[in-house]
């Protein structure tokens, strides 16, 4: 939709604008930080007490993942990821959350890849961030307006911390924001529950299966 249309819109209480079908020619898909660090193997090892989590992520969001980029992909549509990734070696540059949590992967290191079952492909854009909402810390705005980017479909990891946060920036931002209930994932199912309650007024909750179907609705 236009967004000057938009404006035209009477819009106090109006969920229907929010509820629209993804319109490929202005939407992107955006994975957040599904990336070795995070849920590679490697991971999986350091964090035994998450194994549902890790379980979740090669079961449920890889699949949903492929769903989706593949359907976007042969609808022309926009897909970006996002990955906590330093500027520096050392990490000089992270924010002073990431410093106080320990959250750290090097410029270039094998922690910031994706991991390979979503692996980018030559041209898609992967945007390296020092924060928990890519708004926050990078050029992601003005790389989507550039792009003619309205809405954003947005999966990853972890739900209710990375993932919320994106949505509600998106959203704060002026995007049309829809979460996918199956490409996302949090260290309890509990969590995840909860934070899809928490965005009801921020975005849609769709499943990977219906957005590939409204993507091929749309032509």
């Amino acid at each position: 939709m236009d967004r000057h249309a938009i404006a035209t819109i009477p819009l106090a209480g109006d969920v229907a604008l929010r509820e629209q079908a993804v319109d490929p020619a202005s939407s992107a898909l955006l994975l957040v930080d599904l990336q070795n660090g995070q849920c590679g193997t490697d991971a999986r090892a350091a964090h035994p007490t998450r194994a549902g989590f890790f379980d979740r992520v090669q079961e449920v969001v890889v699949p949903a993942g492929r769903r989706l980029i593949h359907a976007c992909r042969a609808a022309r549509a926009e897909v970006i990821y996002t990955v906590i990734e330093s500027l520096t070696l050392d990490g000089r540059d992270r924010g002073l959350d990431h410093k106080i949590s320990g959250i750290f992967a090097a410029k270039g290191s094998w922690e910031a890849q994706v991991i390979e079952p979503l692996a980018p492909s030559d041209n898609d854009i992967v945007i390296p961030k020092t924060s928990s909402s890519l708004f926050n810390s990078t050029g992601f705005d003005h790389v989507l307006r550039n792009l003619g980017i309205e809405s954003l479909m947005v999966m990853g990891v972890v739900t209710d911390q990375c993932v919320e946060t994106t949505v509600r920036d998106g959203c704060d931002h002026g995007y049309l924001m829809t979460l996918v209930e199956d490409g996302c994932a949090a260290w309890s199912p509990e969590r995840h529950a909860e934070s899809l309650l928490g965005l009801k007024g921020y975005c849609r909750v769709r499943t990977s299966r219906q957005l590939v179907a409204e993507i091929a609705a749309a032509g």
